[in-house]
C-alpha cells in the first residue's frame, strides 16, 4: 500500500506546485522538476533554444561557477539527468534522502539565477550542433525523429535538438531571452518520492525556491491541430532501409488511454507479441520493430519502427501495415493476459523506485490534474477485457498513416 501524497499547491496568483510521496523502507529520494519551457515554446526560427537553454543553464548558478556547481552536485551523490520534450524542460535526480533538501537548494539556485556566462555559450552550441550531426549517423533514430516531427503540427512534433539552420542563428541573447521569458514557476511542477519527512522537507523547499516569482508571460502555444497522412523518404546511402509508421492515437488524460495501451503492447510488448511474432520470427523480414504509445498532453500517437534490409524492406512494411489494421479484427484472452501481467510487474518495480513515483506524479498532475495511486493503475489494468480493448480499435482503428522511409530507395506507397 502506497502512503497518498502530500500535495502543495501552488500561491495564488500562480507558482510552483509541490507532490511529496514518502516512501517507506527506503533510504533513497528522487526529484523531477518540470518547467514548461518545451520546445513547443520555442520562438519560430529557434529550433534547439531549450535545449540550449538547459545545458547553459547547468553550466553555474547563483554563486557557484560552471565548475562549483557540478562539483556541489557530484559531492552529494546526486544522479541526474536533463530532457526537453513539446511542453516542458526536465531536471530529474535521485539521492540519499538526507542529502536532498542540499540538492534541491542548487536547483533553487539554477532556475531562479543561472548564470548564463558569455563564455560557455559556444561550447553549448557546438555540443548541440555535435548531437545534432551524431544522428545523422545513426538513421533509426533519424527516422523516428523525423517521424515524431512529421506526426503533429507545429509546433508539438519540433525535435529537442533542433536543426543546424536555427542553431547557427542562436545568440547568447536570444537564449537569454527564452530563459527570461519561460524559465518561470508558473505551471512548473516538483515531484518528489522516498525517504524524507514531508513537515520538514516542504518548508525547505519553499525556502529554497523564494524569488522565484517572475511574473507570468502571455502567448501559450496552440493546443490543437490535424494530423496530416502521408508518405515520405529520405535518402540516405546505405544497405538498410528504416521504416517508421505513426497513426494517431488518445493522449494520457484520455478515459481509453489504457485501452490504448494495452493494444500496443500486444502489438509490441516483449517477444509474443504480434509485430515480433509475425514481422520478425515467422517471415524473417526485419532486425527489429516495435511500437510505442506517444503522448502530448492534448494529443496521442501509435509511433513504430522496423529496421530491415533494402531488399526486404517492401515486404517489411506490407505486413507491419497488415498486422497494424488485423488487430481490431480479434485478439486472444491469452494475449491480454499476458499484457496485464507485464503491467503488474512494472507497477510493483514502480513501487520500489523512488524515480518512478517521482516522474509519475509529476506526469500525473500535469496531464490529469491529480495524482494516480498504484492501486487505481491496477484497478485500471485488471478492468481491461477483450472487448473493452477491441471496442478501442474499432474506435481508433490503424488508419491514416504517416509513413518516414531512411534508406537507398523510396518504398512504393501503399
Amino acid at each position: 500500500m502506497s502512503i497518498p501524497p502530500v500535495i502543495v499547491p501552488p500561491p495564488a496568483g500562480g507558482g510552483l506546485t509541490l507532490i511529496l510521496e514518502p516512501m517507506a523502507d527506503v533510504e533513497s529520494a528522487a526529484f523531477s522538476l518540470l518547467v514548461p519551457a518545451g520546445t513547443s515554446w520555442e520562438p519560430e526560427g529557434g529550433g534547439g533554444t531549450a535545449a540550449a537553454a538547459v545545458d547553459w543553464m547547468l553550466r553555474g548558478a547563483g554563486p557557484y561557477g560552471n565548475r562549483e556547481f557540478s562539483d556541489a552536485l557530484d559531492h552529494l551523490g546526486v544522479q541526474r539527468h536533463e530532457s526537453v520534450a513539446a511542453h516542458q524542460m526536465a531536471f530529474h535526480g535521485a539521492c540519499l534522502g538526507d542529502n536532498l533538501p542540499a540538492i534541491l537548494k542548487l536547483y533553487g539556485e539554477l532556475v531562479r539565477a543561472p548564470r548564463l556566462e558569455e563564455e560557455f555559450f559556444e561550447p553549448v552550441i557546438a555540443g548541440a550542433e555535435q548531437s545534432l550531426l551524431a544522428i545523422e549517423d545513426d538513421p533509426q533514430k533519424k527516422v523516428m525523429v523525423e517521424l515524431t516531427r512529421r506526426s503533429y503540427p507545429d509546433p508539438w512534433g519540433r525535435p529537442s535538438e533542433g536543426n543546424l539552420t536555427d542553431l547557427e542563428q542562436a545568440t547568447p541573447d536570444s537564449v537569454r531571452q527564452f530563459c527570461q521569458d519561460r524559465i518561470r514557476p508558473q505551471g512548473a511542477i516538483l515531484g518528489l518520492a522516498g525517504k524524507f519527512d514531508p513537515d520538514r522537507l516542504i518548508p525547505q523547499i519553499q525556502a529554497a525556491f523564494a524569488g522565484w516569482d517572475r511574473p507570468p508571460v502571455d502567448g501559450a502555444p496552440p493546443e490543437t491541430g490535424d494530423f496530416t497522412p502521408g508518405f515520405s523518404h529520405l535518402t540516405q546511402d546505405s544497405t538498410q532501409t528504416h521504416i517508421g509508421v505513426a497513426f494517431p492515437a488518445v493522449p494520457y488524460r484520455d478515459p481509453d488511454y489504457y485501452a490504448a495501451w494495452a493494444a500496443v503492447d500486444i502489438l509490441s510488448g516483449g517477444m509474443s507479441s504480434r509485430l515480433f511474432t509475425e514481422v520478425r520470427e515467422k517471415r524473417g523480414l526485419c532486425y527489429s520493430v516495435y511500437a510505442s504509445l506517444h503522448s502530448l498532453r492534448h494529443a496521442g500517437r501509435v509511433l513504430c519502427y522496423a529496421g530491415t534490409t533494402s531488399e526486404r524492406a517492401q515486404a517489411t512494411l506490407d505486413v507491419l501495415l497488415v498486422e497494424l489494421k488485423r488487430l481490431a479484427n480479434g485478439i486472444e484472452p491469452a494475449e491480454l493476459a499476458r499484457c496485464q501481467a507485464r503491467a503488474k510487474s512494472s507497477l510493483i518495480m514502480a513501487q520500489e523506485s523512488t524515480g518512478a513515483r517521482a516522474s509519475s506524479a509529476a506526469r500525473d498532475w500535469f496531464h490529469l490534474g491529480r495524482v494516480t495511486s498504484l492501486e487505481e493503475v491496477r484497478g485500471r489494468i485488471e478492468a481491461l477485457t477483450v472487448d473493452s480493448v477491441l471496442d478501442y480499435l474499432r474506435r481508433h482503428p490503424a488508419e491514416s498513416f504517416s509513413i518516414l522511409t531512411v534508406g537507398p530507395e523510396p518504398l512504393a506507397q501503399v
